[in-house]
C-alpha cells in the first residue's frame, strides 16, 4: 500500500478536497474521492488487479494514482460536476410539478 495524495483548495469560492488512496495488493484498487465542503461529491475507482505481476509495479501504481488525482481536479475545473452541486440540485428539486408533468418527464426519460 502506497501513501496517498491529498489536495485542499478553493474553487469558485467553495472548499474542495481531493483524496487518492491505494488499497494495497490484497485489494488492488485506487480510490479517489472529491469532497465539496466536507461532503463527497464524486468517487472514482481504478482496479490494477490485471497488472499485479508487472515489473516496477510500485512505480506504475504511483503514476496511476497521480494521474487519477490530477484528472479529478481537472474535471472539476472543466465543469464535470456542476450538475451535482447543491445549487443546481436544489433548483431542480424545489420546482413544483403537477402529476401530469412528472409522468411526461418520466416517459420522456424512459425513451432515451
Amino acid at each position: 500500500m502506497q501513501t496517498g495524495y491529498n489536495t485542499d483548495f478553493v474553487y469558485q469560492g467553495k472548499n474542495y478536497h481531493v483524496q487518492t488512496e491505494d488499497n494495497g495488493l490484497n485489494n488492488p484498487v485506487i480510490v479517489t474521492l472529491l469532497y465539496k465542503e466536507g461532503k463527497i461529491l464524486c468517487s472514482r475507482k481504478l482496479s490494477y488487479a490485471d497488472i499485479l505481476k508487472a515489473d516496477c509495479l510500485e512505480q506504475v501504481v504511483r503514476n496511476l494514482m497521480k494521474e487519477q488525482h490530477k484528472q479529478m481536479i481537472k474535471d472539476l475545473r472543466d465543469g464535470e460536476f456542476e450538475a451535482k452541486t447543491e445549487e443546481s440540485l436544489g433548483a431542480d428539486f424545489q420546482k413544483e410539478q403537477s402529476l401530469d408533468e412528472i409522468i411526461i418527464d418520466y416517459l420522456a426519460s424512459s425513451d432515451e
